[in-house]
């Protein structure tokens, strides 16, 4: 273990460099939901923060907001959605291990915590984005964003778009992010509320009380070692572990090296803070896992092994194409896709960023698999499956829409997409429903608390789009609560 995150006594520290009722170490959207709440129950605020600016991950983010249940953005869009059926999808959609009390209790105050965001001053326009895509082309309010639509997910609850975006002015594709219309009135309203941000600080480790409390953080600004005390709480809101190489080759090594929308503090360090006091983890080795391909590309097409076999639809969330691709397929994938389909997602309404170009490109199937290297007959034998179904607006083995189904015709191509994936870390902290630290014996760690990517959230082995802005804010509300109680 290294010293520097090992818990500190207080009696050892001589004098506090800064004081506050509740400290906040994280100003990401986590950190920043608590600082709100906690301040807004009356307490003194100090946040944190490594970088030199708020913001963290999500201010740089496609801003998904994974909410439902029957907001208001939903009513306005046309779409019904409960409380019991956005939890019957969470249920399946977040993998196995996933946690029903926490998906049920999530579920229950969506609503709620989407009218506190409005609340808060985060904009959403009423306007439903139908295309596939990563995130809306221009400042649509609402997509699907986890798959919600498509197999299996459509036969186990009513599908309803979730992914809720605040409104970005004047966006352009690839510059503006929405997560930064996230973030901004959310720390406005913290910053009207009293709330003090303390910028390049680093923390590396908790100060505790003889009886085990946490009460304060020691941490390093401009190369000098300060110590912050905690009245009431300490909440940690550092991110994820997704730039720490020895983390990441011990938990997840398939991903170790590709960290995709996460930022460079995401070091793990808040969690071996409190690993050091004897913290409980959970779902360390689950992960999301991005596919660089276009979706206006992948549902147009079909994607087949390294044995030329089909093995996940198309038009499903791309997210878990990457976790289907990555882990179910050594990280080999092909997407077949002849020329008028590669015309068609050329000429939509996609930024253009990942469309791909095909490296193999024939007139005829049997040529296209012998120039890939596939096993005679067995390319062959999956497209004419495929355009068996194709042809009666069926997809019988993989339930891809009706809308997207189309033979494959001639010349056709191949692009491929070996090696195309990266991601991020799901894992992190155990908490309990009102965001404390749980100790490996069960019980809570007395004034520590935490939310965001540092904490197991929503997701195990599963994902979508918007999981981590949601139940970052959801459960950074709650622990800001929670600290300003100082229970």
């Amino acid at each position: 273990m290294s010293s520097d995150i090992r818990p500190v006594a207080a009696s050892s520290v001589a004098t506090w460099d800064q004081e506050a009722d509740v400290v906040v170490a994280g100003y990401g959207i986590a950190g920043a939901a608590a600082a709100v709440e906690a301040a807004s129950a009356g307490a003194d605020v100090l946040v944190l923060e490594r970088a030199g600016a708020w913001g963290g991950a999500a201010a740089l983010a496609g801003g998904f907001i994974y909410l439902g249940g029957g907001t208001g953005l939903q009513k306005a869009c046309g779409f019904e959605d409960s409380p019991d059926n956005m939890a019957a999808f969470l249920n399946a959609a977040m993998g196995p291990g996933a946690d029903g009390e926490r998906i049920a209790d999530y579920c229950s105050g969506s609503v709620a915590h989407y009218e506190w965001l409005v609340e808060c001053g985060v904009p959403f326009k009423p306007e439903f984005f139908g295309e596939p895509g990563w995130e809306p082309l221009g400042d649509q309010g609402l997509m699907y964003s986890g798959g919600e639509d498509a197999y299996p997910f459509d036969t186990i609850a009513e599908p309803a778009p979730r992914g809720h975006v605040p409104q970005m002015q004047n966006k352009k594709q690839g510059q503006a992010s929405a997560g930064y219309m996230l973030m901004k009135p959310l720390v406005e309203t913290a910053t009207g509320l009293g709330v003090r941000g303390l910028y390049d600080v680093r923390v590396r480790s908790l100060i505790v009380e003889s009886d085990g409390r946490v009460i304060g953080i020691t941490a390093r600004q401009y190369g000098t070692d300060i110590a912050i005390r905690a009245r009431r709480g300490v909440v940690l809101a550092t991110g994820s572990f997704a730039y720490n190489d020895s983390m990441m080759a011990r938990f997840t090594p398939r991903i170790a090296g590709r960290p995709i929308s996460a930022v460079e503090q995401h070091d793990g360090q808040g969690i071996r803070m409190a690993q050091a006091l004897g913290a409980d983890l959970a779902h360390m080795d689950a992960t999301e896992v991005a596919f660089l391909v276009d979706p206006q590309q992948l549902v147009r097409g079909i994607l087949v092994n390294a044995r030329g076999q089909r093995y996940v639809a198309e038009d499903t969330y791309p997210g878990r194409v990457g976790q289907h691709t990555l882990y179910y397929q050594d990280d080999k994938a092909f997407l077949i896709i002849d020329e008028q389909a590669q015309e068609e997602a050329l000429a939509s309404q996609t930024p253009k960023l990942i469309l791909r170009k095909p490296k193999w490109v024939c007139e005829t199937v049997a040529e296209l698999e012998a120039e890939m290297g596939l096993a005679p007959g067995s390319l062959q034998d999956t497209v004419a499956r495929y355009n068996d179904g194709a042809a009666r607006g069926e997809d019988p083995l993989l339930h891809k829409k009706p809308r997207w189904l189309r033979p494959i015709g001639s010349p056709v191509g191949a692009i491929d997409l070996r090696h195309s994936t990266g991601g991020f870390s799901l894992g992190g902290l155990r908490t309990s429903l009102s965001a404390e630290v749980l100790h490996v014996t069960g019980e809570p760690i007395p004034g520590l608390y935490a939310a965001g990517r540092c904490t197991a959230g929503l997701a195990a082995w599963g994902y979508a789009s918007g999981i981590s802005l949601g139940d970052g804010s959801f459960y950074g509300r709650r622990a800001g609560r929670s600290a300003a109680r100082g229970q």
